[in-house]
């Protein structure tokens, strides 16, 4: 549902009592659209002032955000006009979205004055104003053309019909001229937007554009009930899993709190989404990048094919230089091979150079093919398992669950080379690195034992190496990345077979291969783990194990 004129209106109403006669004692700014307010009335309150588009909203919070090292323009001057200032009032003209606070304070002077902050609640056109007594513009969050400092500020009633004005049903169903209800109460009247009209018509059976007259009379008794529930606070909220609508019934919490949940739930839904789709764009161009490196390998490996024919042909040309003339250009010659029953082989030859300076020609063709074979063969394995490791990462960030487990990724990736440049802030590593150092494993308890699953690199080194004990069980699907799975065993008991399926079932469920129908996972005791000197994270080396195939 949007913040629509008839929440804000709520809103506003529960604000009133509690926040009227407070004092402002703090100002802060965490984000560029968001200002937090400190009031302290009987008790401290932090009231959100959020001019995001996608989420433009006022409400008490209890979840602090933390604050940039220096504070953003706006804030200072917001801490310099309204730090210490009484609120006189909050407000806002009948079920518009845009928000008044009085203020009183004392100016530079000591002479007692008004301030005033304007809060238009309205996707794009979202701001923060604050304004003299006389509504010039001191300053805004957001400079456009018509709030400029110096300027007046102008409230633009917007040219709806008010509800509160209706004095009975009929005059209700003369603004209903398309006999659509969804698009009539939106466009009609100020305040109502479609998704409010969408849950109140669902919440009395209503048909949108298939209503009787009963059904305007219905309509119109709820909405008076509803609106003078309003103003006692008898409404609440109903949420389903990405929306909420307002509803008659009795409060059991603040319906700032509920959104406070609501918008903070949403907030760290989209920061984990948008996190986790920055690294994977990131990770998944430096996994591009090896895999283009790994082709020109593949290529030189191919050209490393041809040199013991080259061999071959400066063997030849050099067994049979007594009958050939050293110095003459020829374009090809065909000499009996020897390796093969002396069968004739055409060997061609550079005009432009001797037959001598041939047979030197294609002696450093196969003495540089030689020694690439051995430099490129080595350089294919460090690619393949640099291929290998970033796969893990990406497998662990598409199976990343909260902000936590992408802050380990992050952690590990920025320190390695494939982030290096990316990878710039130094702040943020080293606060990431920070947290990464507090592992949350995720553990579950079968038939007595206490299984632990690794989400990601970090999570499993530390897994495998750190929380293990020579006699607990550790678990891994054969050659396709998953989690590291590990079976306490303090007491070194005797596992039954039900058991190690068990987690063998878990080690394929927390892998690659989880979709598929049969997957072999080794198992061994966590005493023959062993982690090979520079390995990469999440690497580690076992023996004396045994197999369990999961269908």
């Amino acid at each position: 549902m949007a913040f629509d004129g008839i929440t804000t209106k709520a809103i506003i109403y529960e604000l009133y009592p509690l926040l009227v006669g407070g004092k402002v004692n703090k100002v802060f700014q965490p984000t560029k659209n968001e200002v937090i307010l400190s009031i302290y009335h009987k008790k401290n309150y932090l009231l959100l002032l959020c001019a995001n588009p996608d989420n433009c909203r006022i409400h008490l919070t209890n979840h602090p955000k933390p604050n940039p090292q220096n504070a953003p323009n706006f804030c200072m001057l917001l801490r310099k006009y309204l730090i210490g200032a009484k609120i006189m009032d909050i407000s806002t003209y009948d079920l518009e979205r845009t928000v008044q606070i009085k203020f009183e304070c004392y100016n530079e002077l000591n002479d007692l004055v008004i301030r005033k902050l304007f809060i238009p609640i309205m996707n794009r056109q979202s701001n923060l104003i604050l304004t003299n007594e006389k509504n010039t513009i001191i300053d805004a969050l957001k400079h456009v053309s018509n709030t400029l400092p110096a300027h007046p500020f102008e409230f633009v009633k917007i040219a709806k019909n008010s509800f509160f004005e209706l004095k009975n049903v009929n005059e209700f169903a003369h603004f209903l001229p398309s006999n659509d209800l969804i698009i009539d109460l939106p466009n009609q009247f100020i305040g109502f937007s479609k998704s409010f009209v969408k849950s109140i018509l669902e919440e009395l059976a209503i048909h949108s554009n298939h209503y009787t007259s009963s059904d305007l009379v219905k309509l119109y008794q709820k909405l008076q009930c509803m609106f003078s529930d309003l103003k006692t606070n008898q409404v609440t909220f109903q949420f389903t899993n990405n929306d909420y609508a307002i509803t008659l019934g009795n409060k059991a919490t603040l319906l700032s709190k509920q959104l406070d949940e609501f918008y903070f739930e949403k907030e760290q839904k989209s920061t984990f989404i948008n996190s986790r789709n920055n690294l994977l764009r990131i990770v998944l161009s430096a996994l591009k990048k090896i895999q283009k490196k790994l082709e020109n390998i593949n290529t030189k490996l191919q050209e490393c094919t041809h040199m013991d024919t080259y061999k071959l042909y400066g063997e030849l040309l050099t067994a049979n230089l007594y009958h050939l003339n050293p110095h003459e250009n020829l374009s090809q010659i065909t000499l009996p091979n020897y390796y093969n029953n002396n069968t004739p082989l055409n060997i061609p030859l550079d005009n432009k150079i001797n037959v001598q300076k041939n047979i030197e020609k294609y002696f450093k063709k196969y003495n540089k093919l030689k020694n690439a074979l051995i430099i490129v063969g080595e350089q294919k394995k460090e690619t393949e398992a640099e291929i290998d490791y970033i796969e893990s990462i990406v497998f662990s960030l598409e199976n990343a669950k909260s902000i936590e487990d992408i802050i380990d990724v992050y952690s590990e990736i920025s320190e390695t080379i494939i982030t290096k440049k990316q990878l710039t802030n130094q702040k943020n590593n080293k606060s990431s690195k920070k947290k990464a150092k507090q592992i949350s494993l995720q553990s579950v308890n079968i038939d007595g034992f206490t299984v632990y699953i690794g989400k990601n690199n970090i999570q499993n080194d530390y897994v495998s190496l750190k929380l293990a004990r020579k006699n607990d069980v550790w678990f891994h699907t054969q050659k396709i990345h998953g989690s590291h799975i590990l079976l306490q065993n303090p007491e070194n008991k005797e596992i039954p077979e039900s058991i190690l399926l068990a987690c063998s079932t878990l080690a394929k469920q927390n892998s690659k291969a989880k979709n598929s129908s049969n997957v072999a996972v080794d198992y061994c005791l966590a005493k023959y783990l062993k982690k090979a000197p520079g390995a990469k994270p999440g690497l580690v080396n076992y023996t004396h194990y045994k197999t369990i195939f999961v269908k």
